[in-house]
């Protein structure tokens, strides 16, 4: 099979993690850079990453990397491109998304049509056709210029792989799926220990932690945009990618995972989106507040989004939020707690400082990852 380079976005800060699953799958990292990961693979690997990978927003197929400082630079080093390699006659493609960080061209409405442009071109000369009906299969093309270099993908996801297909319900602020599973990757916990999410919300932590711990595949309950291009990827990788899928889900797993809200509605929502998930059996799930927080066991995991106040009259209600918080985990024994928040004072009322603390972005929000590390348990007996 062909090899491509392949290219998975993340969350800035979680490159580490995205270069860990996709070894995990068993293929070779090409570069790590600032919010993505390349890495070596065949068709096959175009199916098993979007399946698998839980970190990544989408993949992409890289179709070339061209420098370019002037318009007409662009428009002939695209033109030289094999793009009739990966589009046929009547393929449907436009550039979805140009951004441009730190380089000449920088006009992103200006870039998508540069290489619309240059790509029609190219197919009018290889196809002998003057006009495209562009009435087949979808290629969204993405592109990246850093420091005159672009990248130039074609999208295999589609609908953002962060959309597993089991948020039917949501309420506000909510983290991504994508970003819940880096995080809790980010932390030591494994499906036998512990996790409480206080502040469960719609259950994406809670619903994320529960797919880990019985071995489901993110993207198993979902389509991919890329499984109608029989002449790039065939329908057997799908079906093989799927199938390993199927095969690893383990519903018997042991777990202790639990979500809780204040809000009757998010904690309908939360048992909603774990059915939908095929998950609900593996959480516990319960409204009330988080002064009540409380569990008998050590060395257990609080794994939490806390409200961050962004309307003004909900700030007022934060330290109050936050000070109950710091107080249910003081008292319980030899726990580790991770926090994602915006909310610039929450050590202060927490009643500590982190152990660490790791600045993330989640939108154009820019947010804190505040780990506080307990012990670890001592090792089992063989």
């Amino acid at each position: 099979m062909e090899k491509y380079e392949l290219i998975t976005p993340c969350h800035f800060g979680m490159e580490a993690v995205m270069k860990r699953e996709i070894q995990d799958l068993g293929y070779e990292i090409s570069s790590v850079e600032d919010g993505k990961v390349t890495f070596t693979g065949d068709a096959e690997a175009i199916a098993y990453a979007n399946v698998f990978l839980r970190t990544t927003e989408r993949v992409l197929l890289q179709v070339g990397k061209v420098e370019a400082e002037t318009w007409d630079e662009l428009f002939e080093a695209v033109k030289a491109l094999p793009w009739e390699h990966y589009i046929p006659k009547n393929g449907k493609f436009w550039v979805a998304k140009a951004n441009s960080i730190k380089s000449k061209l920088f006009s992103p409405s200006d870039i998508q049509s540069i290489i619309k442009k240059a790509i029609v071109e190219r197919l009018k000369k290889v196809y002998h056709m003057e006009w495209f009906p562009e009435d087949g299969d979808n290629y969204p093309i993405r592109v990246s210029f850093m420091k005159d270099v672009a990248t130039i993908g074609l999208d295999t996801s589609g609908v953002s792989l962060h959309k597993r297909g089991y948020r039917r319900m949501t309420v506000k602020a909510p983290v991504t799926e994508t970003l819940a599973a880096a995080l809790l990757m980010l932390t030591p916990w494994k499906w036998d220990r512990i996790l409480v999410d206080p502040f469960c919300g719609s259950g994406t932590f809670p619903i994320e932690a529960a797919m880990m711990a019985a071995d489901m595949a993110p993207g198993m309950n979902r389509n991919f945009l890329s499984e109608d291009w029989g002449h790039l990827i065939p329908t057997r990788c799908w079906y093989d990618a799927m199938d390993e899928a199927r095969e690893r889900v383990n519903l018997d797993v042991e777990t202790d995972i639990q979500g809780f809200d204040i809000d009757g509605d998010a904690i309908k929502a939360a048992r909603e989106n774990a059915k939908m998930a095929g998950v609900e059996k593996l959480i516990h799930l319960q409204q009330r507040p988080v002064g009540s927080l409380s569990h008998p066991k050590k060395y257990g995991f609080i794994i939490t989004n806390p409200p961050y106040g962004e309307r003004l009259e909900e700030k007022a209600n934060l330290p109050g939020i936050y000070r109950a918080l710091g107080e249910r985990y003081a008292a319980l024994d030899a726990w580790s707690m991770y926090l994602i928040t915006s909310y610039e004072d929450a050590q202060k009322y927490l009643g500590r400082k982190a152990d660490k603390n790791r600045k993330i972005y989640n939108g154009m929000l820019k947010t804190y990852f505040y780990q506080y590390l307990g012990p670890k348990p001592p090792r089992k007996a063989d």
